[in-house]
């Protein structure tokens, strides 16, 4: 993979995703072969919003390629208090470390950022937009029970504000992925995003009943409705708690179904789904480390 930035999915190439994915495999199968590849790196870390599994992931990512991080720490702690700009706040960082990973709340933040330095940036979420390494670890897990050629799957919950969502759709378009989209009708993908996927040519139809499409599928992604990105409360509420994913529901499953979630998960997939064969999401989780290994590899 050759590029300055990861800012979107949509910037990948087939090629590029496999090449991350079979480089993560090689991590994945002996990290400890690798904790001096780049023992010079010094990753900056810079999380305008909360997160557990991406934040602690690169950091983890970074540690195990031999180098080390520096972390913005809390807004409230930050010069960001004070008024200091995005685009200030990432000059001065960029004298500091290799590269940055930033999430931010405002869609377009990576993009304005990675304008300004000549480190790369690395998008880990801007608001409602695009969460490319997410997308990447996505795919990995994917890859692995599945496969990304003829596939069947499910993207279920909040479509309309979940970068995950926006993301993962653009990178399956590289695949012969069947996408079935599943939402409340507030809640559909953005205009945006559907004429996107149209133009790209991907195989893609919009349902509100998951039972329409359950029995065909590979992969059912869930996703949480999420309450911070709704500018209005009650229309939250209107949706809050519209899916469940349980062992009923899944009657009429097929055996081999994976159950996706990128986490935090709320009320979206009952607890006594955890321990079975289905549940992919924790192990989803875990495999951003060797991916994001991978993708910082192939930056630097």
């Amino acid at each position: 993979m050759r590029h300055d930035h990861l800012l979107t999915a949509k910037q990948l190439s087939r090629a590029d995703i496999e090449a991350v994915l079979d480089r993560a495999s090689e991590f994945a199968a002996d990290p400890a072969a690798f904790r001096e590849r780049h023992p010079e790196l010094l990753l900056a870390l810079c999380f305008f919003e909360p997160s557990t599994r991406t934040k602690m992931s690169f950091e983890t990512a970074a540690k195990r390629l031999g180098g080390d991080i520096v972390d913005m720490g809390s807004v409230e702690s930050s010069s960001v208090k004070k008024g200091e700009s995005l685009a200030d706040t990432v000059r001065v960082i960029e004298g500091y470390a290799d590269a940055i990973v930033l999430r931010h709340p405002k869609q377009g933040a990576a993009q304005l950022a990675s304008e300004y330095v000549d480190v790369p940036v690395v998008n880990a979420g801007d608001g409602a937009g695009h969460h490319p390494s997410q997308t990447l670890l996505d795919l990995y897990t994917i890859r692995e029970k599945a496969g990304l050629d003829d596939l069947s799957i499910g993207i279920l919950g909040d479509l309309k504000y979940g970068r995950t969502v926006h993301s993962l759709a653009h990178a399956l378009t590289k695949f012969d992925a069947r996408q079935h989209f599943i939402s409340p009708e507030s809640l559909k993908l953005p205009r945006s995003v559907r004429y996107d996927l149209h133009e790209a040519g991907a195989n893609v139809r919009e349902h509100e009943s998951l039972d329409d499409v359950l029995p065909n599928l590979d992969v059912l992604y869930v996703t949480r409705i999420q309450r911070e990105r709704f500018p209005d409360e009650e229309e939250y509420r209107k949706v809050a708690g519209k899916y469940s994913i349980d062992a009923e529901t899944l009657a009429r499953a097929r055996d081999d179904l994976s159950i996706m979630h990128p986490l935090p998960r709320v009320d979206e997939i009952a607890p006594e789904l955890d321990d079975t064969e289905h549940a992919t999401y924790f192990s989803q989780a875990h495999n951003g480390v060797p991916v994001r290994m991978a993708l910082l590899d192939s930056l630097l």
